[in-house]
């Protein structure tokens, strides 16, 4: 018989569709609710981070041009919502900031990851004195309010995006510390690593390749979570005058800023910087949330 080679043809954009749209489906059966949860929470964060990268193509006003247009304009025409005192855009200050304060979040929330997971796989894994030394510190830093904490250092560093977004990392250094601590304990238990142990591996392979793979998906929800609660440090102080310098777009200070002007009616100045804190903290909250119950593994035996 004469051997005949069918050439293999790329997969219609047809089929592509109805690939995700069946793994959409699939994913939505098994995971319920969560998986909305999810989706929904990775559709905020995708449009915010588009909108800070690419903010020219929401406004085309200047976030600090004064010449935007009349002071204290109610929201409606091209001022999709109003102008300040100052006759700025406060859409273009709404899409500018996300930069900022999206910035500063990521910033810290990697910063103190960065930080918090390598002592807790030191201290966990190694014990002793060194465990005993960072457990007390560490706590030290978990038992003050994060916020009152971040207040402390925001005011003895000075305002600046450096110096707030180090004030925000500090506190939520503890939080990855103990939980990477709690988890590495627990895994240096099991047999595998015992095994890893008695042929002759070395720590650093042992915690490179059996114990860090297995608490990262913890920190990824930790992550996310923290960086919603980071937004809402970072807005607290700017809010109270300790965050960036004076002329940034922030959405904290555009809402300490427009407090004043609420009696007089003009609502808007607050409104909508408080409504985009919510909205970017809630799409992280979400997002965190949902990667929590998915990568529960005690969801599947449901």
């Amino acid at each position: 018989m004469k051997n005949t080679r069918v050439s293999q043809l790329p997969p219609s954009p047809g089929g592509l569709l109805n690939r995700a749209l069946h793994a959409f489906s699939t994913a939505g059966k098994t995971y319920g609710a969560e998986w909305y949860i999810l989706l929904v929470g990775l559709f905020i964060v995708v449009f915010m981070i588009f909108m800070t990268a690419f903010p020219w193509l929401f406004t085309s006003f200047n976030p600090s041009d004064q010449d935007a247009g009349p002071q204290l304009a109610a929201p409606g025409g091209i001022h999709l919502m109003g102008t300040d005192n100052l006759g700025r855009d406060i859409w273009a200050r709404m899409v500018w900031g996300a930069q900022t304060i999206l910035g500063v979040a990521f910033a810290a929330a990697l910063i103190s990851s960065l930080i918090g997971i390598p002592l807790g796989l030191l201290s966990g894994f190694v014990g002793g004195p060194l465990d005993r030394v960072l457990s007390l510190t560490m706590d030290s830093v978990y038992s003050f309010p994060g916020l009152i904490l971040a207040i402390a250092f925001a005011a003895m560093m000075g305002p600046g995006v450096v110096n707030i977004t180090l004030a925000v990392a500090v506190i939520y250094i503890p939080t990855y510390y103990r939980l990477v601590r709690g988890q590495t304990i627990s895994i240096r238990e099991e047999l595998y690593v015992e095994a890893a142990q008695v042929l002759g591996a070395k720590r650093w392979t042992i915690l490179g390749r059996y114990i860090f793979p297995n608490v990262i998906a913890t920190t990824v929800v930790v992550f996310s979570v923290n960086i919603a609660d980071a937004i809402m440090t970072e807005a607290a102080l700017s809010y109270i005058g300790l965050g960036l310098p004076a002329g940034m777009p922030d959405w904290g200070m555009d809402l300490s800023m427009g407090k004043k002007f609420l009696p007089s009616g003009s609502w808007w100045l607050i409104t909508f910087p408080g409504m985009m804190i919510m909205t970017l903290a809630l799409g992280f909250t979400l997002l965190g949330e949902g990667l929590a119950e998915i990568l529960n593994p005690k969801l599947l035996e449901r």
